[in-house]
């Protein structure tokens, strides 16, 4: 099956730039690991810059947009990673995990080729969803299906870590959660064009239209105005982080 970041990926690069918050918290989790592996690496965002990284990506989309001087890029799919048992110190996966076939293969496949530690950022679709969802309920449909729940990595992993990520007001990447405080930007159709949940959303243009009315009338900040006080939201985004060794 064709990557859905073939179809959709065009621009990417330009929308989904990594937050350095965001990033921190990755970083620190890869501990002292010097070798990592950067699963559905996408363009690249994420990768650290002090250490060895070989990146793992199935969309050619994407792999075209990894910048110049980015880590090595191998085309390829989680659920079967084209590198032998203990390659790497470290195995990573941003806000990808959705997007595979198989997501216990893929995980037990990061598994493997990591010797001691496994980062995944993701979406708990048992969390918390913000404000969007009340003007687009099929997210919460299209997520349940496809979003694993963190009881599932516990299930593989068994014992780890599992930190909420709270999500910037200005957060510089993307994705759907991104302008939880920033609401007219879901009426960009470049940013939709970045967040893969709206390729998905066949209503999203009469939700849209209810939002534009609603930002337009003053209802939309009598219903969520108390969110522009907040700097940050914890709006279901969490890291998990197993030790293998």
């Amino acid at each position: 099956m064709k990557p859905i970041y073939d179809t959709i990926g065009q621009g990417y690069a330009g929308k989904r730039t990594p937050d350095p918050r965001i990033a921190a918290a990755i970083h620190a989790a890869l501990g002292d690991a010097q070798t990592v592996l950067n699963v559905g690496a996408g363009t690249g965002s994420y990768e650290p810059t002090d250490r060895t990284v070989t990146a793992l990506e199935p969309s050619t989309e994407m792999i075209q947009q990894r910048p110049e001087g980015a880590a090595e890029v191998v085309q390829g799919v989680a659920e079967k990673l084209p590198f032998a048992d203990d390659t790497f110190d470290a195995a990573m996966a941003v806000l990808t995990v959705h997007h595979w076939t198989d997501f216990e293969a893929g995980l037990r496949e990061m598994r493997r080729v990591a010797r001691q530690r496994l980062v995944v950022l993701t979406f708990d679709p048992v969390g918390p969803y913000f404000w969007l969802a009340d003007y687009l309920p099929e997210i919460i449909e299209l997520d349940q299906p496809i979003m694993p729940p963190i009881s599932a990595f516990e299930r593989i992993l068994g014992e780890m870590q599992v930190s909420p990520v709270p999500i910037p007001h200005d957060c510089s990447d993307g994705f759907l959660g991104a302008y939880w405080r920033r609401p007219e930007a879901y009426l960009d159709r470049q940013v939709r064009a970045a967040i893969s949940t709206f390729a998905k959303l066949d209503k999203a243009p009469k939700a849209l239209e209810q939002l534009k009315a609603d930002l337009n009338s003053g209802a939309w900040a009598a219903r969520y105005g108390d969110l522009t006080a907040l700097d940050a939201l914890d709006i279901g985004y969490r890291l998990v982080v197993a030790d293998i060794g």
